[in-house]
């Protein structure tokens, strides 16, 4: 497959948050989001390198604790009612995800099983859409301000995978 030679901007993404119920996830199309979803500290095995020195100079690098990436994402509020499927709900495992399971067993905290985040190419030509998954995410914080418009932002880690397709 070529590299896509079309620049993809905040337009073009879709972001998709599902827990573990099977068969059938419960899953939220995030709407109204600003398009500025972020994801930092992903690197290579997703591990903090240590240097080790052999008498002051640069002996070896080794891989050592793992990191676990993290990101965030703000959209436009509509709605707040944990009866619905609104990021409120989502980030307090509230209303129609108070029922839902977490990917992660034996664990006190919740986390659901993916994120992904699809950003259009078939449009522009490119071969197949971009995808990103992210796996074992666990919403870390959810923040609601008003303004023009009122938003949410939606801070989360990645205990998972990342997967770019």
């Amino acid at each position: 497959m070529a590299l896509s030679s079309v620049v993809k901007n905040f337009r073009d993404g879709t972001l998709v948050i599902s827990d573990a119920t099977t068969p059938t996830p419960i899953t939220l199309t995030v709407q109204y989001e600003a398009g500025d979803f972020s994801l930092s500290g992903s690197n290579e095995g997703n591990t903090e390198v240590t240097t080790y020195l052999d008498r002051g100079e640069l002996g070896t690098l080794r891989k050592t604790n793992r990191l676990f990436p993290s990101g965030s994402f703000t959209a436009h509020f509509t709605d707040i009612r944990s009866a619905e499927k609104t990021l409120w709900a989502l980030a307090t495992w509230s209303g129609p995800f108070a029922t839902g399971v977490s990917s992660i067993v034996g664990s006190d905290v919740k986390v659901y099983k993916t994120l992904v985040w699809t950003i259009e190419g078939t449009n522009f030509g490119d071969a197949a859409d971009h995808i990103l998954t992210l796996g074992d995410v666990r919403i870390d914080s959810v923040d609601v301000a008003e303004g023009d418009p009122n938003s949410y932002t939606i801070n989360f880690t990645v205990y998972g995978t990342a997967i770019a397709s």
